[in-house]
């Protein structure tokens, strides 16, 4: 079974049983202000497995889903079977723990502030696999396609601009810099991955 399935299945698992158990949720919940006065610094994991409702832990998991056995299978492929697993967790633990970093030093002292969901992890993956295959389309809604890069720069710009406002209940923060840390320690660890990028990238055309 591949790793992208059993963190899938994992994922789930533990998200569906925090909805009838409050005491679970609340003590592995995204608390700022518990990990700065009670140094909870496992909560940066935890929360990662934990959802809000069915819609937030579908959309994620079938973007993990979509997603994740790109990266999975090149770094297997260029580090072997248990390497490319480690690089693998190291890239949606990781982003998962960078995404939160900001929103903990800016809700830090706000008791009433909590987060959670994988969204900074899948995010790295997403991001992992746009720099793999740059070129593929990603639809939106079913219909709106266009290929990696330019939807890239998009959710970039999208989830930047809507940090700074800070509407809603999304940690657009989240999004990005997940989304920065899997490009870029994706960029760092594979060989060939940065010229492979912007040689797809140049021979892309429009028509």
């Amino acid at each position: 079974m591949s790793i992208t399935l059993i963190l899938i299945i994992l994922t789930s698992g533990i998200s569906i049983y925090a909805w009838s158990h409050q005491d679970l949720l609340d003590k592995w919940v995204f608390h700022p202000f518990s990990v700065n006065k009670k140094n909870h610094w496992y909560r940066f994991i935890t929360s990662g497995f934990l959802h809000a409702d069915w819609m937030h832990l579908f959309f994620n998991m079938l973007s993990l889903y979509f997603f994740g056995g790109v990266v999975e299978r090149v770094f297997m492929s260029n580090f072997g079977y248990e390497m490319g697993i480690a690089i693998y967790l190291l890239i949606y633990l990781g982003g998962m723990i960078v995404a939160d970093v900001p929103t903990y030093i800016k809700h830090k002292k706000d008791y009433n502030y909590r987060a959670l969901g994988a969204s900074g992890a899948v995010s790295a993956i997403i991001f992992s696999s746009i720099l793999f295959n740059p070129i593929n389309l990603i639809c939106l809604f079913a219909f709106i396609c266009m290929p990696g890069f330019i939807f890239g720069v998009i959710y970039l710009i999208y989830s930047y601009y809507e940090a700074q406002r800070m509407g809603g209940a999304i940690n657009h923060s989240a999004h990005f810099y997940g989304a920065v840390f899997g490009f870029v320690v994706s960029f760092l660890l594979v060989q060939g991955a940065g010229q492979n990028f912007i040689d797809q990238i140049s021979g892309w055309r429009i028509f």
